[in-house]
C-alpha cells in the first residue's frame, strides 16, 4: 500500500550528464522502475508507464520483489515479479497478504489474514520517458482474485474477483526542479476494488467501477537517490466503513541495475473502521 516509494526508482535513472556513465550496455539506471504493490513496474502505490527490467528492443527484462507495509493495526506483505519484452509489453504477478491484526483480535474474526492474487498486463502505447517529444504512455489491465472471501462478503462486498484497467503517463524533465531532474507521473484507473481488492470488489453502497486519479512526483538528486510523493484515489463502495485515499513520502536508493531499495512513510487514513492508519513501507527489488 505504501509502496509508493518505489516510484522514485524511475526517476533516478535520469541525470542526463551522469546517465551516460551509468548506462552500461542498455537502458539507463532505474528506468525499469520499482514494483508497485499490485506488481506492475513503477511507483510504490501507483504504477508508472515504464516497463519492468532493462530489456531493450528484442530483449527480455524483469524483476522480483518483496514489500512490507506496517501501520501498527495492520500489515501488508506483497511478493511477486514481472517480465517484459522489447520494452513494449509487460506481464506481472503479485500475491498480497493483508494481516488484520488489531481488528481480528478486537472483533474475534474467523480469519486474521486476507489474501489475493493479481495478474497484470501492461503495454507501452507511445512516447519515451526521456528521449521522445511525447511522454511515455502505457495502458494496463489487472485481474484480481480474492482468496479469503468470507469476511469481505460479510461486510458487503459483491464479488471475489474482478478486472480493472488503467492508463498512465510518465516524463522526466531534465533540470526541472532548481537544476535537479524532475520526474512526473499521472494516471487514471477504472476500478471497484475495496482496499485494493483485499476486501473484495463492489459493495452494498456502490457496485459500479469508478474513474480514480493517481500520480507521483520525484526529485532526483543524483543518479542513485530520489525523494518524492505519491497519491492514489480510492473508491467508497462499502457502507460499514469509509475508504480513504492514500498518499506517501518516499526515498529510493538504486546502487546499480540489479538492486533497488525504497522506504516510505504512508498515510492510509481509515481502513476497515480503524482511523489514522499511518505507517512505514519497505520494498526491495532485484532486476535484470
Amino acid at each position: 500500500m505504501i509502496k509508493t516509494v518505489s516510484a522514485l526508482t524511475l526517476g533516478l535513472s535520469l541525470t542526463f550528464g551522469a546517465s551516460q556513465a551509468l548506462a552500461d550496455n542498455g537502458r539507463l539506471l532505474a528506468t525499469g522502475g520499482a514494483s508497485s504493490i499490485d506488481g506492475a513496474a513503477g511507483g510504490g502505490i501507483t504504477p508508472w508507464a515504464v516497463l519492468a527490467g532493462y530489456g531493450e528492443q528484442g530483449e527480455w527484462g524483469g524483476n522480483a520483489f518483496v514489500t512490507r507495509v506496517e501501520t501498527g493495526d495492520y500489515r501488508l506483505d506483497v511478493a511477486g515479479g514481472a517480465v517484459s519484452y522489447g520494452n513494449r509489453i509487460e506481464l506481472s504477478y503479485a500475491r498480497q497478504r493483508f494481516g488484520l491484526g488489531t481488528l481480528a483480535r478486537d472483533l474475534n474474526l474467523p480469519e486474521n489474514t486476507l489474501s489475493q492474487d493479481i495478474f497484470g498486463l501492461k503495454v507501452r502505447l507511445f512516447g519515451d520517458l526521456i528521449y521522445d517529444a511525447l511522454p511515455q504512455v502505457s495502458l494496463g489491465i489487472e485481474h484480481k482474485r480474492q482468496k479469503d472471501f468470507l469476511i469481505p462478503s460479510l461486510v458487503g462486498a459483491s464479488r471475489d474477483e474482478d478486472t480493472e484497467g488503467y492508463i498512465t503517463a510518465s516524463r522526466l524533465f531534465l533540470g526541472g526542479a532548481f537544476g535537479y531532474n524532475l520526474l512526473l507521473n499521472g494516471g487514471l484507473r477504472y476500478s471497484r476494488a475495496n482496499e485494493l481488492g483485499v476486501l473484495g470488489f463492489g459493495g452494498d453502497r456502490r457496485d459500479e467501477r469508478s474513474v480514480l486519479k493517481e500520480g507521483s512526483v520525484a526529485v532526483l538528486f543524483n543518479p542513485r537517490w530520489a525523494v518524492g510523493v505519491e497519491y492514489r484515489e480510492k473508491p467508497d463502495n462499502l457502507s460499514f466503513a469509509g475508504e480513504s485515499d492514500w498518499a506517501d513520502v518516499f526515498i529510493g536508493y538504486f546502487p546499480n541495475k540489479h538492486v533497488s531499495v525504497v522506504l516510505a512513510y504512508a498515510r492510509l487514513g481509515e481502513i476497515a473502521t480503524l482511523d489514522n492508519q499511518d505507517g512505514a513501507y519497505l520494498s526491495i527489488q532485484g532486476s535484470f
